[in-house]
């Protein structure tokens, strides 16, 4: 039989042990975000539980379409959730067409039926982007304070990409981005 010491010891490591595993992960590879606000509804509600992969973009650059987490540029201890929009060295032009994209003489109209019922946008805005910088919507483009609103994002206030969302104990899913 242990000894109570033995015990209490076997305790220790095993908590020592799971702190040196979980502190690195959360820390630097998956981060816990709960959305706050109704920007990105219907796809993300308030009080929604997302877990953020940090590491990937660390690798590659955010594509069209993902759903990232943010440090908000005027104030970067605010965190925020949208959706990308457009790339580096794109021109976005909005009107009440939508959203079209401008990039080496070429022009797109994104279709954003698939996770957007309704995109009417009510202004017309047109914005360059530099080489490191990101234009992001939310979803609720009525009530989204984004891009529209305070300019393009650049690259370094990226945290990381909307991995999986749990919008309530019994549903989780694994997010991706939409197709244009």
């Amino acid at each position: 039989m242990k000894e109570p010491i033995d015990t209490l010891f076997d305790i220790i490591k095993v908590i020592l042990i799971a702190l040196l595993i979980v502190i690195p992960v959360r820390y630097f590879l998956f981060q816990p975000f709960v959305v706050n606000g109704q920007s990105m509804e219907p796809n993300y509600s308030n009080g929604d539980y997302l877990i953020v992969d940090e590491i990937s973009y660390r690798f590659k650059d955010p594509v069209r379409g993902d759903v990232i987490v943010f440090r908000y540029p005027q104030n970067p201890s605010l965190r925020h959730i949208k959706r990308v929009i457009g790339l580096p060295n794109e021109t976005i032009r909005i009107n009440d067409n939508g959203v079209e994209i401008i990039s080496e003489g070429n022009s797109i109209r994104l279709d954003e039926n698939s996770y957007l019922p309704f995109t009417f946008m009510g202004e017309t805005m047109e914005i360059s982007l530099g080489d490191d910088e990101f234009f992001v919507m939310g979803d609720n483009r009525q009530l989204s304070f984004d891009s529209r609103r305070w300019g393009a994002l650049s690259r370094e206030y990226i945290l990381g990409k909307v991995l999986i969302r749990v919008a309530s104990f019994n549903k989780a899913e694994v997010i991706g981005a939409p197709i244009y």
